[in-house]
């Protein structure tokens, strides 16, 4: 059984680890994967075709623990502990929910100190005593009923009568606008805090990327960023300084590592796997292969070329669950003006107006405008084991300089940005101002 400490406002954990109010999905997912053995049977729960509108909820049922993310930010916005059975929980440092002390009224009172008086749903049958980022849930039979309009002074309940806890959740204010918390397809109107600095962890996180593109080419992206600096809070510039470089085609990985710091992993293209049954294998020394760099929190890979290590692919992912590669990256924040080709219908040339795709844009909607007719390559990813992926199949469309990545629920998967072989420079571009 865990034996966690509650922080209202911020926080569920112990001395090893914290789910933090604010933190990206992904780093709770790490907490997790760290605790193999102590917390088991995990479920994650999202919707296919509303990924945007419906809350993204990590399910613990042997802990009757759930964490809700906002589905935009995909940060934490709701911890609920939902069966206070399964688990222990303190407050600065005193126990008040153990198989041994029950989480009554007067219990929790004794623990949190005095209140204002509860709210009591009468449809429901269900009582709540709210804190700063924290409340309390009672289901109380119906003929104690009176007595709760007029707050906890005036609740009588007979000897061992006193209603216990039924649910207790954590939420960033003063109030929590709980449209159906409870349920994992609801959605939740808690507020979603900051980014807490101890999720900086060093490193750079986006706030926005924009695609530096002329009328049918793209030049490089421009990337506002911050991370941790001196001050009191990230809306006053503080907490966070806020960073803005530029990656160019052509640019160096000296000056993308200058720009953007060392890659959270470096990945090399896989070789041909049939190049050691060709008669001149043993003769010619192995090929260097391309190389990405892979910046996570920014939701971005930065391909190299082997010969002159130079850019000459950006790969700006979505991160939308149900994906093959969710949760590896934080979803880029990116926007993405293209011109489309002119048509020459029966010999008029006809101009449409420029379109902005964004990581919430619906491919059915983006290919109309750039009116894309071709068909799509079908992609179907595998894991090194040769088991299938459970996901599904991706469709990838071309246009342009432009590779776009499209789920089955016409999402986009991931923009893939490249320089052809002919519009190469010779010479590196370096700017990273």
């Amino acid at each position: 059984m865990l034996d966690l400490e509650i922080v209202p406002e911020r926080s569920l954990g112990c001395d090893a680890w914290e789910f933090v109010l604010g933190m990206h999905f992904s780093q709770s997912v790490a907490i997790i994967q760290s605790q193999v053995g102590t917390i088991r049977g995990v479920q994650v729960l999202y919707s296919d075709q509303n990924p945007l509108s419906v809350d993204l909820v990590i399910n613990m049922p042997q802990d009757g623990i759930r964490l809700i993310f906002d589905p935009v930010a995909q940060r934490l916005k709701v911890i609920e502990i939902y069966n206070m059975k399964l688990v222990k929980l303190r407050y600065s440092g005193m126990c008040f929910n153990s198989p041994e002390i029950s989480p009554s009224i007067e219990q929790v009172e004794h623990c949190f100190g005095a209140t204002h008086p509860g709210l009591y749903d009468s449809q429901r049958h269900l009582f709540a005593l709210n804190f700063r980022g924290l409340s309390f849930y009672f289901p109380v039979d119906s003929k104690f009923e009176p007595g709760y309009a007029h707050g906890l002074g005036s609740l009588q309940f007979p000897n061992g009568g006193s209603p216990v806890v039924s649910r207790t959740t954590i939420y960033y204010g003063s109030q929590h606008q709980q449209a159906n918390s409870s349920s994992p397809g609801g959605v939740c109107g808690a507020p979603l805090p900051e980014l807490p600095l101890s999720c900086y962890r060093h490193q750079l996180h986006l706030r926005r990327c924009d695609v530096l593109r002329s009328a049918t080419a793209t030049q490089g992206l421009r990337l506002h960023m911050f991370t941790e600096g001196p001050g009191r809070s990230l809306s006053e510039g503080g907490a966070g300084r806020s960073v803005c470089r530029v990656v160019r085609f052509g640019s160096s990985a000296q000056r993308v590592c200058a720009a953007l710091g060392a890659p959270a992993r470096t990945y090399y293209k896989a070789d041909d796997k049939m190049r050691i049954h060709r008669p001149t294998a043993r003769r010619r020394p192995p090929p260097a292969s391309d190389y990405f760099f892979n910046y996570f929190t920014l939701g971005l890979d930065i391909l190299f070329d082997a010969r002159t290590h130079q850019v000459k692919k950006f790969v700006l992912h979505t991160n939308y669950p149900g994906h093959y590669n969710f949760n590896m990256y934080h979803r880029c924040e990116f926007e993405l003006t293209v011109q489309p080709d002119k048509c020459d219908t029966n010999s008029l040339v006809e101009s449409r107006g420029a379109v902005c795709i964004t990581a919430y844009s619906k491919w059915e909607v983006v290919s109309r405008a750039l009116r894309v007719a071709e068909r799509p390559v079908v992609l179907n990813r595998a894991s090194s084991t040769n088991t299938t992926n459970p996901f599904g199949s991706t469709f990838c469309y071309g246009y342009q300089d432009i590779i776009f990545e499209v789920m089955s629920n016409n999402y986009i998967a991931s923009i893939t940005l490249y320089q052809p072989e002919g519009s190469r420079p010779r010479y590196a571009v370096n700017s990273i101002a």
